[in-house]
């Protein structure tokens, strides 16, 4: 395996990070409230680097995650990115690519992702859609939002069809709650998917996507927590650099630095993880392990690093506009979505069991 970035990935994550240390600003975030930076979305999307994605494949996306999670940038671009357009560009039909891909590349169509739904949503045979999703990241701002139904099958569904009410998360993602009553859905795959009873072969090929969408999620949120922890580490290390005590830089306590360097132990764990499963994902490797692995360790050292990068910060750590306290939330918000370890684990341990390929 090779992690080595591509001159494009690499050309994309350089661009990606000017952009947010241009534009994600603890003044801008601030003001920004708990609300999508609607500028620094159109910059994103005029640089092109949303229609990147479908290029640099899901190790790309990883990459800009990174980025965004080191400035904790206030955008949908992990959302958008991994539920629609690597999950149009792997899974739509022909037809389905052509029409949606153009307003995902250019930023109009924003997507997010209902998973996991584990069933609450129920597709009728005429495609209309029924149920509810308590939290959805970046509901608000989305034009559409991916859902999987009960049988695992895919469903492109326009937020205008669908009843969103504000939710408010540990971390500002624009979320809400997703209630579908009768809402028209468009089968990802093309309407030859949902045309009859599904046969064995054509169900196993549906769960297949679904799964597959799923662990390309936990692996790009993976990616951003890698982003989160390196952005408060690094704020943590800055300060402890020139916060004195007793006439020394708190940096020079040996307390500190190895609360620092197990806090950068967690960190690569997080990003070597996300990137291997984003490497065997991107070449048609089996990854599912993989994905469930990355997110174990975002899940369970993200939390201890963005702990440790408040804590480093003394008093000024429970300052809530302190910078690093941003860091904090989207941390344990992430580790909220990913899922908690022990049932990472256990989904990890049956998909081990049963010889899973997926």
């Amino acid at each position: 395996m090779d992690f080595t970035p591509t001159e494009e990935q690499e050309a994309a994550r350089e661009l990606t990070a000017r952009i947010f240390g241009d534009l994600a600003t603890h003044e801008r975030l601030t003001a920004a409230g708990t609300g999508t930076d609607a500028e620094l979305w159109k910059a994103l999307s005029s640089a092109g680097l949303l229609g990147a994605v479908e290029e640099i494949g899901l190790l790309g996306l990883v990459l800009l995650a990174e980025e965004q999670g080191r400035t904790t940038a206030q955008v949908p671009l992990v959302a958008s990115g991994v539920y629609g357009v690597l999950a149009v560009a792997r899974h739509g039909s022909d037809e389905q690519r052509a029409r949606l891909l153009p307003g995902l590349r250019d930023g109009t169509t924003v997507v997010t992702g209902a998973f996991p739904a584990d069933g609450r949503i129920h597709a009728r045979e005429d495609g209309l859609l029924s149920g509810s999703v308590e939290w959805v990241p970046w509901l608000r701002d989305a034009t559409h939002v991916l859902v999987p139904d009960e049988e695992r099958a895919l469903w492109l569904v326009a937020t205008a069809e669908a009843s969103v009410a504000p939710v408010e998360l540990t971390a500002p993602w624009s979320a809400g709650r997703l209630v579908l009553d009768g809402a028209a859905g468009e089968r990802i795959g093309g309407a030859e998917a949902r045309a009859g009873a599904p046969a064995g072969g054509e169900a196993e090929a549906r769960a297949g996507a679904c799964a597959d969408v799923l662990a390309a999620a936990r692996i790009a949120f993976a990616g951003l927590q890698a982003g989160v922890c390196a952005g408060s580490l690094a704020r943590a290390v800055a300060y402890t650099s020139v916060r004195e005590q007793f006439g020394r830089p708190l940096a020079t306590r040996q307390a500190v630095q190895l609360r620092a360097a197990d806090a950068h132990m967690d960190t690569e764990a997080i990003r070597v993880t996300a990137y291997e499963a984003a490497w065997r994902h991107d070449q048609g490797l089996p990854a599912a392990e993989h994905a469930l692995t990355a997110a174990w360790w975002a899940s369970e050292a993200g939390k201890r690093v963005v702990h440790t990068g408040q804590h480093l910060h003394g008093g000024m750590g429970a300052d809530l506009d302190h910078p690093v306290h941003r860091h904090f939330l989207w941390g344990r918000q992430l580790d909220a979505y990913l899922g908690c370890g022990t049932e990472l684990l256990a989904e990890l341990g049956d998909l081990i069991a049963n010889g899973d390929p997926l």
